[in-house]
C-alpha cells in the first residue's frame, strides 16, 4: 500500500517537474523573443553618490525667449541676461553617508581661455576623467543638418545611460585609444539617441561625449548627437525611466531631476542644442524612424531640425503645435518615436520615397530593439538599437554591444569583440 503511494506520489512529482521544465523553456522563449532580460542585481557601487559631478549651471537664471518657435534658431539661442551665459557654478557632491555629503561649489567665468579642466569620477573603477568646460558657442552647437565627406562612420544608439559599454566599445574599434583620447580622424561618430536614462552612469556618458566632441572637432572628425525619444522626456522634466541614484543626487544639490536638464543647466542647455535628424555622406540617421508623411512636406532637413527643437521642452499632445510640426514631434509619427519600419505596414515603395526626398541612400534608426545590427527594406534601413551590458548590473541572456560601420559604401556590423562583419 505505502510503496503503491510513493509510487503514485513519485509520478506526481515527475509529471510536475516536467511540466514546470517545459514551461520554463516556453517562458524563457519568449523572454528572449521579446527581447527581455532577467535581472541579477545591482551592484552596491550603482548607488555611490560620492564623488557625483560635475554638475553645471548658468549663475544668472535666463529664459527662453518668446519668439524661439517661430525663430531660426536652436534651443541654445536664447536672450538672456549677460553674466548667466558667461559665468557658471560647478557642483561637486564629496563625502559619504558615513562621513556625511557636502557639496564643493564654485564660480568661475566661462570663456574659451577657461582652462581648468573638470574631472569625473566612475565609482566602478575609482577612476577619473578630464575635459575642459567651452562656452557652448565655442563648439558649433548651431549645428549643421549635412555634412559631406569620404570618411568613416561609426554609428551606435541607445547607450542608455552606461559610460563604461560605450567607452570600452570605443577603444575595441579604434575611435579612441586606451587614454580616452580620440583616434578616429576626420571619422564621424554618431549617436543615434537616448544616450540618458536607465543606467547608473548618465552623467559619465554624457561628459564623456561631451569630452569627445571637443577632441573630434580639432582633428577635423565629428560627434553628432542625434536626440532621441528619452532626450526629450529629460528635456520636459519625465523621468520615469531614470535610475533612481538621481532623485538623491537632485536632493543634495537642492535642486529636482527637472533641474538637471533645464535651460539653466550647461548639459540641458547643450542637449536642447542637437538635431533630430542629420544627413551625413547621404545617409539620414535618426533615433525612431521617418514616416512616409515626410515625404510629402516642403521642408529641408534644416527646417525639420528648427521646427523639432523649438518643441524639446514642449511635452507633446495633439494639437500643441501646427499640423506640419505635429508630424515631426508627435510621439507615433515623429522623429524621435516612430516605429513603423518594424511593425510590418510600411512597404519598400514608401521607403523609398522617403529617402528620395531628402538625396538619401540609406536611413539608420535605433529606438525599436533588435536581436543585432541588420538591414531592412532592401539595404535602404539600418536597424542598430541592441540591448548592451549594463555597467553595474548583470542579465540574463547577457547582453553584447554592436555598432554599424559605413565605410567605402561598405556596411558592416560591429561587435563587442572587434569583429567587423559585412552587411
Amino acid at each position: 500500500m505505502l510503496k503503491r503511494a510513493a509510487k503514485r506520489l513519485a509520478k506526481s512529482l515527475g509529471h510536475f517537474l516536467l511540466v514546470s521544465l517545459v514551461l520554463a523553456v516556453i517562458g524563457v522563449g519568449v523572454l528572449i523573443s521579446q527581447h527581455g532580460s532577467i535581472n541579477m542585481g545591482d551592484a552596491p557601487l550603482a548607488y555611490k553618490v560620492g564623488g557625483e559631478g560635475p554638475f553645471v549651471f548658468f549663475t544668472n537664471k535666463t529664459t527662453l525667449s518668446s519668439d524661439v518657435a517661430s525663430s531660426d534658431v536652436t534651443g541654445a539661442d536664447v536672450k538672456g541676461s549677460g553674466n548667466g551665459d558667461t559665468s557658471v557654478e560647478i557642483n561637486y557632491i564629496r563625502g559619504s553617508r558615513e562621513d556625511n555629503f557636502f557639496i564643493e561649489k564654485r564660480h568661475v567665468p566661462l570663456t574659451d581661455k577657461t582652462a581648468e579642466p573638470l574631472e569625473v569620477y566612475f565609482a566602478l573603477e575609482d577612476a577619473t576623467f578630464t575635459f575642459n568646460l567651452k562656452p557652448l558657442n565655442a563648439l558649433n552647437t548651431n549645428t549643421a543638418s549635412v555634412y559631406e565627406s569620404n570618411a568613416p562612420i561609426l554609428a551606435i544608439s541607445d547607450l542608455e545611460g552606461n559610460y563604461k559599454t560605450f567607452r570600452d566599445f570605443l577603444i575595441t574599434h579604434n575611435v579612441i585609444n586606451s587614454n580616452l583620447e580620440w583616434q578616429f580622424g576626420e571619422g564621424h561618430l554618431v549617436l543615434v539617441g537616448d544616450m540618458v536614462d536607465r543606467g547608473f552612469s548618465t552623467t559619465q556618458l554624457l561628459w564623456f561625449i561631451y569630452k569627445l566632441e571637443q577632441e573630434a572637432q580639432k582633428a577635423g572628425g565629428v560627434v553628432h548627437y542625434i536626440i532621441g525619444n528619452h532626450e526629450l522626456k529629460n528635456l520636459q522634466g519625465n523621468f520615469k525611466s531614470a535610475a533612481n541614484k538621481y532623485i538623491p543626487i537632485a536632493g543634495l544639490l537642492g535642486k529636482t531631476q527637472a533641474d538637471l536638464f533645464s535651460h539653466n543647466s550647461y548639459i540641458g542647455r547643450w542637449l536642447a542644442s542637437k538635431n533630430t535628424i542629420e544627413k551625413i555622406n547621404g545617409h539620414l540617421f535618426v533615433h525612431g524612424g521617418i514616416h512616409e508623411d515626410m515625404a510629402n512636406l516642403d521642408l529641408s532637413l534644416q527646417q525639420i531640425n528648427t521646427k523639432a527643437k523649438a518643441y524639446y521642452r514642449q511635452m507633446y499632445f495633439p494639437g500643441v503645435a501646427d499640423k506640419v510640426t505635429e508630424a515631426l514631434i508627435s510621439t507615433e509619427t515623429g522623429l524621435a518615436w516612430y516605429r513603423g519600419y518594424f511593425k510590418g505596414d510600411v512597404s519598400n515603395t514608401s521607403v523609398h520615397k522617403t529617402l528620395d526626398k531628402f538625396d538619401a541612400l540609406s536611413v539608420t534608426v535605433g529606438h525599436t530593439l533588435q536581436f543585432r545590427v541588420n538591414k531592412q527594406f532592401d539595404g535602404r534601413v539600418f536597424a542598430i538599437d541592441v540591448k548592451h551590458p549594463d555597467d553595474y548590473r548583470g542579465s540574463f541572456p547577457t547582453k553584447h554591444s554592436e555598432g554599424l560601420l559605413i565605410e567605402k559604401g561598405n556596411f558592416y556590423r560591429l561587435t563587442e569583440t572587434g569583429e567587423r562583419i559585412a552587411l
